[in-house]
């Protein structure tokens, strides 16, 4: 099988995210996308060129982050699950909102016209707050699904929101035979 791995700029959570991605690459070939930010910002988590490396050293190709390399995902039909994580919540939006300016919009819209599914790992501080209209549409529309989240720090960040990572290759099954994983929402302790 053959699985989009899009990573866009929550860089808080990469240290989480690529041991996940290290285990899919185990059993399924994993196609590395990174939005435009995630390709070219340094941060306090590590530089864009670390980041790249590691993606590269995982799934053994470079990482497409261009509109162009992504646009062709679904004519060719290159994909058989699309997966997003971390998904930011301006990545969120755009999706809501069908709109196809970065790399990771732009593969999301060329996979779905196949009809497979894209599995979104939210990771937002404005989940609970502005981003949740957006989660909301994606609910209802047909071929996404959300890997279980939850609040990270609800005195602190109280409209915060992440997915738990550590869900994604149950979430991915569930995903290709046409569920949603449950509980989606999780609480302490889930």
């Amino acid at each position: 099988m053959t699985i989009g791995f899009a990573l866009c700029g929550s860089f808080c959570t990469y240290a989480q995210v690529f041991p996940i991605m290290r285990q899919l690459s185990r059993e399924h070939t994993l196609i590395p996308i990174f939005s435009g930010v995630s390709y070219t910002t340094d941060s306090r988590f590590g530089t864009a060129q670390e980041n790249i490396r590691t993606a590269m050293d995982i799934c053994g190709a470079e990482p497409l982050h261009t509109i162009a390399q992504v646009e062709p995902i679904g004519p060719k039909k290159l994909l058989d699950a699309l997966i997003i994580a971390p998904c930011t919540g301006n990545t969120l939006a755009k999706l809501a909102h069908s709109i196809a300016d970065t790399s990771v919009t732009m593969a999301t819209k060329s996979h779905l016209r196949n009809g497979r599914p894209v599995l979104v790992a939210v990771s937002t501080n404005d989940a609970l707050a502005g981003a949740a209209e957006n989660i909301g549409k994606l609910l209802g529309r047909k071929h996404y699904y959300f890997v279980p989240f939850r609040q990270d720090d609800a005195i602190g960040k109280p409209t915060s929101m992440v997915a738990d990572f550590s869900k994604i290759p149950e979430a991915l099954d569930a995903a290709l035979t046409g569920k949603q994983l449950q509980p989606m929402l999780l609480a302490d302790g889930d």
